[in-house]
């Protein structure tokens, strides 16, 4: 956390969990919200459990490919436990079941270090403790569920539950990535609906448990099925940008990520700025024509590891089709942009690609880029201006031997 984090999140973040244990803390020492509920908790412990199993697979891959936004269908036990527990124990239960998917499932996924789960956790805490809290305060615990008091308290924990959690997620992941987007922070209109979806289960299991406990399993299949549909519109997602041969950005998802760097850099207005690097393998067709497709494709998916390894972590890297690729450097001075272009040459240029055959092992070396560079806004207004100029900077580079940068 220490090194990869900036201080503002790691203090946003302790600030959370530190409130999230002592107010758990002093809600079991007072006994707010009422009397211990140990039944209902195991119950929605096991269930919790019971689901997070039998859907591990698919979340495990879910988190592989999330954002920064990321739906967690284990909120639908949350809602159902703000209704039935006191504050203490419904944010007890968020730690429960965090904790288990952290030891089944997000452990395992390197794009969610320890320090993003534990805040994670804690801001569920707040969320679910926030949500009891207002039913406590009102007298709402204990409502029945089927009269028209206990519909609205249900809807009133699911609003403040979602608002809270919102609120808290939104501004850790804009701390920690300076993005401001909306569908950055809070995800798209499609997310938001299937969280609503989530909370709507959520009641249902509620009401089941609390009128006719055994209905509860019917709450169960159709969130795996929600859970397995959130999984294959991911993968579609991920589909649709992705070049198949080299795992970078295609065109379509390359230009997305600009077109967003674009409008950000207007918005902010002066001082803000980007460069693009147009790459080109040199002689790519000799490589085809003496080796074959096959390896060459596999060339091209080297060359896209060197390029990928030689610029910064928050650059875009994209294929543009044939042996052209694509960089995206954003808040990147004129110097810093030329540096990286010489190291994305001087990295193609020192690959050994070695590759089984059915005939034997070819190693293809000796490899070369031609780069072009241009800024924005010195090569005008628009991206299509950047990327022109790049275009053609790219085509002086080879006019003039090839192995070279031309800005």
């Amino acid at each position: 956390m220490w090194g990869g984090a900036k201080n503002r999140w790691i203090a946003y973040a302790l600030g959370c969990e530190l409130l999230a244990v002592v107010a758990t803390g002093a809600a079991l020492a007072t006994g707010f919200g009422g009397p211990v509920r140990p039944g209902w908790f195991a119950v929605l412990v096991a269930l919790g459990v019971a689901q997070a199993e039998m859907s591990r697979r698919i979340e495990r891959l879910r988190r592989w490919m999330s954002g920064q936004t990321h739906i967690n269908v284990t909120s639908v036990w949350y809602l159902a436990g703000v209704v039935l527990l006191p504050p203490a124990w419904v944010a007890l239960l968020a730690v429960v079941l965090y904790s288990h998917l952290w030891v089944r499932v997000w452990r395992q996924v390197r794009t969610r270090p320890a320090h993003r789960f534990v805040a994670s956790t804690a801001w569920a805490m707040l969320s679910c403790f926030a949500a009891s809290s207002v039913l406590a305060v009102l007298g709402l615990h204990g409502t029945p569920l089927q009269t028209p008091r206990g519909l609205f308290a249900l809807c009133l924990a699911a609003a403040v539950f979602e608002l809270v959690n919102v609120g808290l997620v939104a501004a850790g992941i804009y701390l920690y990535t300076s993005k401001r987007s909306a569908a950055d922070l809070i995800g798209t209109w499609e997310d938001n609906a299937f969280e609503l979806a989530t909370l709507c289960l959520g009641g249902l299991a509620a009401l089941a448990l609390v009128e006719q406990p055994v209905l509860v399993v019917f709450v169960v299949a159709p969130l795996l099925l929600l859970h397995r549909y959130l999984l294959l519109k991911q993968q579609l997602q991920v589909a649709a940008v992705t070049d198949e041969k080299t795992g970078l950005l295609n065109t379509a998802g390359w230009h997305e990520s600009a077109t967003r760097e674009h409008a950000r850099v207007q918005r902010r207005g002066t001082g803000g700025g980007f460069a693009v690097l147009m790459i080109d393998l040199d002689h790519f067709k000799r490589i085809n024509d003496t080796y074959g497709h096959l390896t060459g494709d596999d060339v091209l998916a080297a060359v896209a590891v060197a390029i990928s390894g030689s610029v910064r972590q928050g650059d875009t890297v994209g294929r543009f089709g044939g042996e052209e690729f694509v960089v995206l450097l954003p808040g990147i001075g004129r110097a810093d942009v030329l540096a990286i272009a010489e190291r994305v040459r001087v990295a193609v240029g020192e690959l050994n690609v070695v590759i089984s055959t059915g005939t034997g092992t070819v190693r293809v070396s000796g490899l070369s880029v031609s780069i072009g560079v241009a800024r924005y806004p010195d090569a005008g207004p628009t991206l299509d201006d950047v990327l022109r100029t790049a275009d053609a900077a790219l085509y002086r580079a080879k006019e003039a031997g090839r192995n070279q940068v031309a800005v």
